[in-house]
């Protein structure tokens, strides 16, 4: 087994000590412990700081009894723990793997210490971060075991902390529930209750897939409720995703998740299409004999761009836009990062605001105009602000949570205007418009009433169409005096290398075309986006996720 980092917060992997070296810390650790109450640390003693307001924890009267390092062990030692993380967070990353019998936060050190019931479980829970980073409120924190067998408390002692009994009575009871309920299974039922939103498929493979891999969804209407089957790859994962899932909105006070464990062990997917998929076999059928001809003669652009088409190219698109590299925000308890996406917030997280940080922008191409175009993709943009004093930076006013969280997913370290532009949550809650009188060079601008917004109507349509940037667009608005060369010369002439252009076949209005890169579509979405193609029609331009 791969040897553990030092529990020491400070430590790198190239300060890591010798076995020896280690074997000599963890015997003075144990001497010391004879006659000092402190949390241990490779052996190192951390003195309680009883009156140090960021370490409280320290504090707990705890023994922690050693053994050889590196073995494994029912306690787990977590790093890098953002300061602001509760113990029912840490708590949560190990209840998919099995019962957690006590925690200990160190805020103060940025570490924690989980000890599960036994040494399998724990095991289980270090294996699995091994292969995927865990993450706690958008850090990456490392999971290994710790150099000590039993994590013991003291729970009489003055100092104890009773958040830590909550937390792992909630635990318990979550574990309780589970028992009554029926066994874990790799299939779960999702109901989604108070859907004033549409909920598609691909929102669901957002969502879902923070959590892990998934491999199959069927989506189904009963009694007038929309709900969906899911099944992962394994039980841990299934686990993870209801413990962490249950009873959280994906949108703002609707579309509420109810997730139970399905009678089903295993999904017979038939077609690929927007109701269903199966994510292990791109190839299925859509179910659409006229779609299935043009697929099969490589022509999926004839597919309406609402129809959620497997990407023959092996990778499946999810509407987060966001790679998958092969580790994934998987088995995580899903915090902003894991959520964010869904706009989904796990209690006692603060709200998130509407604004973002954009940076890294190209200082020569940027205006406010074309950030509300751009960013308009995502969610309605209220106003937009380019910094002053730095002007490859500028702020983003959105109208909702979840569309900053769409906007971070989709264009977050997109490459636009030939600079990999940066967008994140601002600390700001609102764009400041500049004071009457007060110079601003035109940098700032309200766009509150625009009539450009795609997402004014409750449950717009459009939700159901929102893509990552891609190489092909889809217009529409399209008049029928304009043809395809007249297209296609405008967006030459917006600086776009055309390389395809088709027609949708039985509604002229709309189109596909296929430029150069997906750099030159985001270009051309900016400046093409509500040009007039005649006196009474303004083109409407969106990423697709079809190619021709």
């Amino acid at each position: 087994m791969k040897r553990p980092f030092s529990e020491n917060p400070h430590a790198t992997p190239s300060s890591l000590a010798t076995p020896d070296e280690e074997m000599h810390q963890i015997q003075r650790g144990s001497d010391e412990l004879l006659a000092q109450t402190g949390a241990v640390s490779n052996g190192s003693v951390m003195s309680p700081a009883p009156n140090h307001a960021d370490n409280n924890n320290d504090a707990k009267k705890v023994k922690l009894d050693t053994k050889n390092p590196g073995a494994p062990s029912r306690v787990i030692h977590i790093r890098n723990i953002p300061n602001e993380v509760t113990e029912a967070e840490i708590v949560h990353l190990g209840i998919p793997f099995g019962k957690v019998t006590n925690v200990l936060v160190l805020k103060g050190k940025n570490q924690a210490f989980l000890e599960m019931s036994d040494e399998v479980s724990a095991t289980t829970m270090v294996n699995y971060f091994t292969n995927c980073t865990a993450q706690l409120r958008g850090r990456a924190v490392y999971v290994q075991f710790s150099n000590h067998k039993e994590l013991k408390t003291d729970q009489t002692h003055s100092n104890a902390n009773p958040s830590a009994q909550a937390a792992l009575q909630a635990a318990q009871a979550l574990v309780n529930q589970t028992d009554t309920q029926g066994g874990p299974n790799t299939v779960l039922r999702v109901i989604v209750e108070h859907m004033i939103y549409p909920v598609t498929l691909d929102v669901l493979y957002q969502i879902f897939s923070r959590v892990g891999k998934v491999l199959k969804i069927v989506t189904f209407t009963k009694n007038n409720t929309f709900q969906a089957l899911i099944q992962y790859p394994d039980v841990v994962t299934a686990q993870a995703a209801k413990m962490t899932l249950d009873g959280q909105n994906i949108y703002n006070a609707c579309c509420t998740l109810r997730i139970e464990y399905s009678k089903l062990s295993n999904l017979n997917v038939k077609y690929n299409n927007d109701k269903s998929r199966d994510y292990t076999n791109p190839n299925l059928p859509t179910g659409d004999p006229a779609l299935d001809s043009a697929l099969a003669i490589g022509v999926s652009s004839l597919s309406a761009p609402n129809l959620n088409l497997p990407n023959r190219t092996g990778e499946n698109a999810t509407p987060t836009g966001m790679p998958f590299t092969g580790m994934p925000l998987a088995g995580v308890t899903p915090t902003a990062a894991a959520l964010g996406a869904a706009g989904i917030r796990l209690p006692g997280q603060p709200s998130p605001n509407c604004v973002l940080l954009v940076s890294n922008l190209n200082e020569e191409m940027v205006t406010p105009d074309a950030l509300f175009t751009l960013f308009g993709v995502y969610g309605d943009v209220q106003r937009v602000k380019i910094l002053f004093n730095k002007k490859d930076n500028a702020l983003v006013q959105m109208s909702e949570p979840h569309q900053t969280q769409l906007a971070i997913s989709h264009l977050d370290k997109m490459k636009t205007w030939g600079k990999q532009i940066r967008v994140t949550l601002s600390k700001h809650q609102t764009v400041q418009l500049p004071k009457e009188g007060q110079p601003d060079a035109g940098l700032t601008k309200d766009y509150s009433n625009s009539p450009l917004h795609r997402f004014k109507k409750p449950g717009s349509k459009n939700y159901q169409n929102i893509y990552p940037p891609s190489a092909t667009l889809h217009l529409s608005n399209i008049p029928p005096t304009v043809d395809e060369e007249q297209i296609k010369d405008a967006f030459a002439h917006a600086g776009a290398s055309v390389k395809a252009f088709k027609f949708f076949p039985k509604d002229r209005k709309m189109a596909l075309i296929q430029l150069g890169s997906v750099e030159e579509a985001i270009a051309a979405l900016i400046k093409m986006h509500n040009f007039q193609l005649s006196d009474s029609s303004h083109l409407r331009v969106s990423f697709s996720k079809s190619t021709i």
